[in-house]
């Protein structure tokens, strides 16, 4: 058997590299790191009887210029197989017989991102064993309901996750229930950890802090699943269906919105970067109209408001005059006034609202032409959400709140939303929102990402967003892309076009910055 017959169809990218034949998952150990690698691959046959291994090693030094002989080791558990490597020259022909068992040799192996990216979509070279070491939570205290979370594995990748909300009871939580749980799994079987979390805590309920724990844990490991096959997150899913860029509507609130900070004046600043204060500008004595054109302007073509929710904290949402809600239209009428059907509106509910009250705000919308109502009523009883739905031409969004995808399954089966909305880091992490987006799609329905708290959301969201199919809208607040995300994390969130890209490096493509650690307000708990 000569070269040829082991490229199993693919090209050879120089004439030193030899093409895989991949079957099953083949765990490697290299013995050598002080090399950088071009790259490895391996071509498998499955053997029955006898449990030996023939190796041969490629490796290229591309600092010298030169071939460097190292020693590599291989096993594929529960078969018995050949591995050989047809090497070119110089070290053609040669080879290394290995007898098991060597399973002890293979805690040394790294994963190198240098390695070619044709081959590496085509075979995952993987450690035996990997472990978490450290898990960390880290807050800032302007910015107080944000929780970010590290793991660290024994081969120094950090995985970054990210979870909103009671901070003190979100590192007790993960501290207590998930990191012992963490350090006996492989963090790379995502799927099995996040089935075991959830099967841990349902016997006490797991749709609040439970799930926002496990989803912030479960970003971080698909983070790492991505640094250590040197791919992001988005390709790990299965690539992009949106490769023009995700479409983003901007949630109209300002810098210091759901965190812990002072008032801010009442002025749409529209420099390219800065503190955007658009709440404010579609409040009473505000100009939404302003604040209209100034997303145009960004390319942002769809914006969210909710200027009925004053009159609903008054009364516990159970009715609303037509004097308040004449004043609540207000905005409505300043963005058609200045900019007429160029931009789309999106109605916050919040959830505030009952049926009756809910009905007459519907109503009084239609004229302008809401493209979507969030949120009118809580998605606690979808029958009587589906009435709302029945009664209204407008489309109906539900929602951020549903925890898992057995609560949206049933505001499905009871027809009481249009569009499903999920939050990444509230609802069970990527792995769950992608079974509720999968579920969406099954219903002809589209799905939005929320993100209306912190950068490590929005980055898993655009991973998930770019992948799926039926992706409707990504939220953003463009007083947070352009704000405090930029003092916390590496990445920048551009919109062109109305658009946005998921990040490009390997895994989740966000970290904090470390001059953000260092800062006086920056508050780190060891959980290991």
């Amino acid at each position: 058997m000569g070269v040829d017959t082991c490229l199993g169809g693919l090209q050879l990218i120089e004439a030193e590299f030899i093409a895989v034949r991949k079957r099953g998952f083949l765990n490697v150990s290299v013995g050598h790191r002080g090399t950088r690698w071009g790259f490895l691959e391996i071509s498998t046959m499955l053997h029955q009887r006898r449990r030996r291994f023939w190796c041969g090693i490629l490796a290229c030094a591309q600092e010298h210029g030169f071939w460097h002989d190292a020693a590599i080791h291989a096993s594929l558990h529960r078969v018995s197989v050949h591995i050989l490597l047809y090497l070119s020259p110089p070290l053609s022909n040669r080879f290394l017989e290995v007898e098991q068992p060597f399973c002890k040799l293979l805690n040394c192996c790294i994963v190198l991102p240098e390695a070619s990216a044709l081959c590496w979509s085509t075979i995952f070279l993987q450690r035996s064993i990997v472990k978490i070491t450290g898990v960390r939570t880290i807050h800032f205290a302007p910015f107080a309901n944000i929780t970010f979370l590290e793991l660290t594995t024994d081969s120094g990748i950090v995985g970054l996750g990210e979870t909103y909300y009671t901070p003190r009871s979100v590192t007790a939580y993960i501290g207590e229930v998930l990191t012992p749980l963490l350090l006996e799994s492989d963090p790379r079987q995502i799927e099995a950890f996040w089935r075991r979390a959830y099967e841990n805590s349902h016997i006490y309920g797991n749709k609040g802090l439970e799930m926002r724990c496990l989803s912030a844990v479960d970003v971080a490991l698909w983070d790492i699943l991505g640094q250590e096959l040197g791919r992001p997150i988005w390709q790990l899913l299965g690539g992009t269906s949106n490769p023009e860029g995700v479409p983003v509507y901007n949630t109209c609130a300002s810098a210091g919105y759901g965190q812990k900070a002072p008032d801010i004046s009442r002025k749409v600043n529209t420099a390219a970067t800065g503190t955007y204060q658009d709440f404010e500008a579609w409040q009473p004595g505000g100009d939404a109209g302003e604040l209209a054109r100034s997303l145009l302007d960004m390319g942002i073509r769809a914006m969210k408001i909710w200027p009925f929710d004053r009159f609903a904290l008054a009364n516990h949402g159970q009715t609303i005059s037509f004097a308040e809600i004449e004043e609540g239209l207000q905005p409505w009428r300043q963005v058609r006034d200045a900019v007429g059907l160029e931009m789309d509106i999106i109605l916050e509910g919040h959830g505030y609202w009952a049926l009756q009250p809910a009905r007459r705000i519907a109503e009084a919308l239609e004229p302008y032409k809401p493209v979507l109502l969030e949120d009118l009523m809580k998605p606690d009883n979808p029958r009587t959400l589906a009435k709302l739905r029945s009664s209204t031409r407008t489309p109906i969004c539900a929602s951020e709140l549903l925890m898992n995808r057995y609560a949206v399954e049933e505001m499905l089966r009871a027809d009481a939303c249009d569009v499903v909305m999920t939050d990444v880091t509230w609802a069970g992490g990527i792995t769950e929102s992608r079974k509720t987006a999968d579920m969406a799609e099954t219903n002809n329905m589209g799905v939005i990402f929320h993100d209306c708290t912190g950068p490590v959301t929005l980055a898993a969201s655009l991973h998930l967003a770019a992948h799926a199919t039926n992706t409707w809208m990504q939220e953003i607040v463009r007083a947070f892309t352009l704000g405090f995300y930029l003092e916390l994390v590496d990445h920048p969130f551009v919109v062109e076009n109305g658009r946005m890209q998921p990040p490009q490096r390997p895994g989740l493509g966000v970290a904090l910055k470390p001059e953000a650690l260092d800062r006086d307000d920056c508050r780190i708990t060891d959980l290991v």
